[in-house]
């Protein structure tokens, strides 16, 4: 598995690119990766079918000029900026039996990231369907969502470290469709940062999935691919 440890200048790229792994991966011109980025934009986006009337508070975030985008995969509604690390999984899944299964495929890498992060002293549980939260207080501190390819899948999450928190409740509506352990509660009373910093998650993972070597920043045919989505899909709302 390859690590690419890159964050592209704009949060339309950085959407985008996760798509490019994934793609490039289908074409055989790649295999297995695992990317981190952090953005320094503040950036709300949407999963695939995310509406922004139920999700979003649009006029506020218009008003402070945050841009509304959509990725290609499923999954809630978030917002990104500094201290959300973001993470990004390509998976072959004839590697990985347990992947062919969308339930599965979650519980077998939430195990995984999970006895990661124990290493380094954080005690997180998995939540059906896409969530880590801690074990402790039972706050979420880490969204994820898929898209699944015919031989690969594309699994990202975030982790909150150091994100100002206050501005969840300032861009999100609480959504209409809440996991149970949520309880109703707020997003204030629901998402909490992990009180360690990105560099610390990155490095226990590193580890859980075997990373062979750290590509290039872009290698051409990522950068030509990029390109080209750029000028065909348009993420941005």
């Amino acid at each position: 598995m390859i690590l690419k440890d890159i964050t592209l200048p704009t949060p339309e790229e950085n959407i985008l690119y996760d798509e490019v792994l994934l793609s490039l991966a289908e074409q055989g011109a790649q295999g297995e990766v695992l990317r981190f980025w952090e953005s320094s934009r503040m950036f709300i986006v949407l999963g695939r079918i995310g509406k922004i009337e139920e999700d979003v508070f649009e006029e506020v975030a218009r008003k402070d000029g945050v841009p509304i985008l959509r990725r290609f995969s499923g999954g809630g509604t978030v917002i990104q900026g500094p201290g959300c690390l973001n993470y990004t999984l390509v998976l072959k899944k004839d590697r990985h039996p347990q992947l062919a299964d969308l339930h599965k495929s979650y519980e077998y890498i939430f195990s995984r990231v999970v006895a990661a992060l124990r290493t380094i002293g954080v005690e997180a549980e998995y939540k059906p369907i896409s969530d880590l939260v801690l074990k402790a207080s039972q706050k979420k501190f880490s969204g994820n969502a898929q898209h699944r390819g015919k031989n690969y899948i594309l699994h990202h999450g975030t982790f909150l470290c150091g994100f100002g928190l206050p501005l969840v409740e300032r861009y999100l509506k609480i959504p209409r469709e809440m996991p149970e352990y949520r309880q109703s509660r707020s997003h204030r009373e629901f998402v909490i940062n992990l009180n360690i910093s990105p560099a610390m998650v990155r490095e226990p993972l590193i580890k859980e999935f075997s990373i062979t070597s750290r590509g290039p920043i872009l290698t051409p045919a990522e950068a030509e691919l990029l390109q080209s989505f750029r000028k065909e899909k348009s993420v941005r709302l």
